[in-house]
């Protein structure tokens, strides 16, 4: 027996095994994010598939999904919040992996929906950094900051 690779500190059996084996369904959004990223690891596309909301299935690419989970080495999972609002949930995870001997955080926002009394993955998006100037901004008409002696807008800024 061994530790299931979701981070819950269970073992495999008594946890994402669960879900991904058909004994059991995911009791909510976190439990089926922890059983997706499992399945990456596994390598159960099928699982993946089938809890992909099937409204939304066609946008899914098996062949790509597969080709990720085989060829990354997965490293571990971080819920940082996971939310339930009657049959919609959010969980926001960080999955890290290595791939091509590059390590990866894969940090995503995704939503849950249950349908049928059956939660499935609905969308995800990755939230974009909030870049922070470290230098005061230069104005159009200032002296460019690379020493030229021009204007900002006829150097660098053009």
């Amino acid at each position: 027996m061994f530790e299931c690779p979701c981070g819950s500190g269970k073992q495999y059996a008594a946890c994402c095994e669960l879900y991904i084996s058909g004994k059991n369904q995911a009791p909510g959004p976190e439990q089926l994010m922890r059983a997706r990223y499992s399945a990456h690891v596994k390598n159960e596309i099928d699982y993946i598939v089938e809890t992909h909301n099937p409204d939304k299935r066609t946008k899914l690419d098996r062949e790509s999904t597969e080709k990720w989970a085989s060829e990354a080495t997965w490293l571990g999972l971080d819920i940082m919040r996971a939310e339930t609002t009657g049959d919609e949930g959010v969980v926001e995870f960080v999955a890290k992996f290595r791939q091509d001997e590059v390590d990866y955080d894969h940090h995503e926002i995704s939503s849950f929906v249950k349908k049928d009394g059956k939660w499935y993955f609905d969308d995800g998006y990755t939230p974009s950094a909030t870049v922070v100037r470290d230098a005061p901004k230069v104005g159009r008409n200032e002296p460019c900051p690379c020493g030229s002696g021009k204007k900002y807008k006829k150097c660098c800024g053009a």
